[in-house]
């Protein structure tokens, strides 16, 4: 019975889980959460240190009371974008940049004016421009680049390596073929030519699992470690999106829209990212900083439980008679906007009641991500389905208005932790030998009974509100707006 273990190293926490694919079952999980760490505004930070102790720690809760000596292989999962330098001893020089810090803002700009495409303050290059001129003693000092997961990865092998899905979303990586751009790598530093480890294929494994990992995890040594992946391009594989047509939306502390293109969709600007995906085609993607937050937020403040707010909203209209919730609360990513704050406008007497705020929130965040479905569709790439994951799908109200907004089905895929699924998945097609995407569309992927479909007939309703949102947000917060002046 071979077993293969799924690590999926977020923002928030890491999720692990051991599954069975012959079976089609996941026999074990654990889970350990921990913050971030912030001393500014827009800094959002993490000690790796407490990625390694959380695998630890989510590994062996996961393979309690069950047979480790059966696990063939790790795949791993990791948040997007943080930047992990370490020294010429391969020690880490200081805290993870995530991909929510946005204090590489200006560095932004200034590589989206060198590079001629638009680059967001998530990106790594960013990052790392921004360390060279704010800790110059820190980045002489760097000797290897890391993202995340590869952090973890060479944490299990001892191998620094990286692959095409999780290093497409540092502002690097040539699209075609999908190589270093060393002419990227020198506007920010010749010397960072010598600090960017070799690239994988996705059908390559990034090691095997050395001695020293292997006993803090209970698992033997030796087994295949796969090369892992961004968090989106895992929770693909997680949901079965391996082939066009078939849209991943999450609600989770970020927004992501995704789905698997077998050409390159370049997107002059800058909503819908070229990254790659982790079977060796392409992943489309577009990333909001605020998601299922942002209602959060609203519910705290009105002291009500999930069921009461809900329950609330479910009874205002959609379009919220007018009122907009510009969702902007940690500045925003797409549009690019990191000098953005949150807005509520449209207000009457009587239109604050707590119900009415937390659609009108909802609102805001799907307005966002459906901008992305546009692009997509005006690139080529035409969705006939939805499948949604993340906190947020467990709302179902949102799952409506998500239906509505979009005007397609929803499909809810049965396992909650689609990125350490796929880490799982991953491993275990390559232990046995197979292309990863072939492996998981025969595997094929759980799915909820019946789909939540669209209402034709507050289509129009949803366009208006989406057209007002996307104008009060250009005007407040666009280029040459009071609110971008202001920052």
């Amino acid at each position: 019975m071979p077993l293969y273990l799924g690590l999926d190293v977020g923002t928030s926490g890491t999720k692990a889980l051991l599954y069975d694919p012959d079976k089609k079952q996941v026999l074990g999980r654990g889970s350990v959460a921990y913050g971030v760490q912030s001393s500014r505004a827009g800094e959002a930070e993490q000690d790796p240190a407490i990625w390694i102790e959380a695998v630890c720690t989510a590994s062996r809760q996961a393979l309690q009371g069950l047979p480790a000596a059966q696990v063939r292989g790790i795949g791993v999962s990791g948040q997007q974008h943080g930047m992990v330098v370490l020294d010429k001893d391969n020690m880490v020089l200081q805290p993870a940049k995530l991909w929510c810090d946005v204090t590489s803002a200006e560095e932004a700009e200034e590589l989206s004016r060198v590079y001629g495409t638009t680059l967001v303050p998530s990106f790594t290059a960013t990052k790392l421009l921004w360390l060279k001129r704010h800790e110059p003693d820190v980045f002489a000092q760097v000797a290897t680049v890391l993202l995340p997961h590869n952090y973890i990865n060479f944490w299990l092998t001892g191998e620094a390596v990286m692959e095409a899905s999780d290093a497409s979303g540092m502002g690097f990586l040539s699209e075609n073929p999908r190589l270093w751009d060393w002419e990227r790598v020198k506007a920010v530093d010749p010397r960072l030519c010598d600090c960017l480890p070799p690239l994988r294929s996705a059908n390559e494994p990034a090691g095997r699992l050395q001695p020293d990992a292997a006993e803090r995890l209970g698992l033997p040594a030796g087994i295949v470690v796969g090369p892992g992946g961004g968090d989106n391009a895992m929770a693909a594989l997680g949901v079965g999106a391996v082939e066009e047509g078939t849209l991943v939306l999450s609600l989770g502390t970020s927004g992501t829209l995704f789905g698997p293109s077998m050409g390159l969709i370049e997107d002059p600007t800058g909503i819908i990212c070229p990254f790659a995906d982790a079977t060796g085609a392409w992943l489309p993607l577009l990333c909001i900083i605020n998601c299922a937050g942002v209602p959060e937020e609203v519910r705290q403040a009105h002291g009500l439980s999930h069921e009461e707010i809900t329950e609330l909203a479910s009874r205002e209209q959609p379009g919220c008679d007018g009122v907009t919730f510009l969702p902007f609360l940690g500045g925003e990513r797409t549009p690019n906007w990191p000098h953005a704050s949150g807005a509520l406008l449209g207000l009457r007497v009587g239109s604050s009641r707590p119900g009415l705020v937390y659609r009108a929130a909802l609102e805001g965040v799907t307005f966002l991500l459906a901008a992305g479905k546009e692009r997509l569709r005006a690139h080529g790439l035409v969705p006939d389905e939805l499948r949604v994951v993340g906190g947020g799908a467990r709302n179902r109200l949102w799952r409506r208005i998500v239906a509505d907004a979009f005007q397609l089905p929803l499909r809810f895929p049965l396992e909650p932790e689609a990125a350490a699924l796929g880490g799982a998945l991953q491993a275990a097609a390559i232990d046995r030998g197979q292309r990863v995407g072939k492996f998981v569309s025969s595997h094929g992927i759980a799915l909820e009974e019946g789909a939540t479909l669209p209402d034709p007939g507050v289509a129009g309703a949803y366009r208006a509100a989406m057209q007002r949102s996307r104008a009060l947000g250009q005007a407040l917060f666009g280029e040459g707006s009071p609110g971008k002046g202001a920052h």
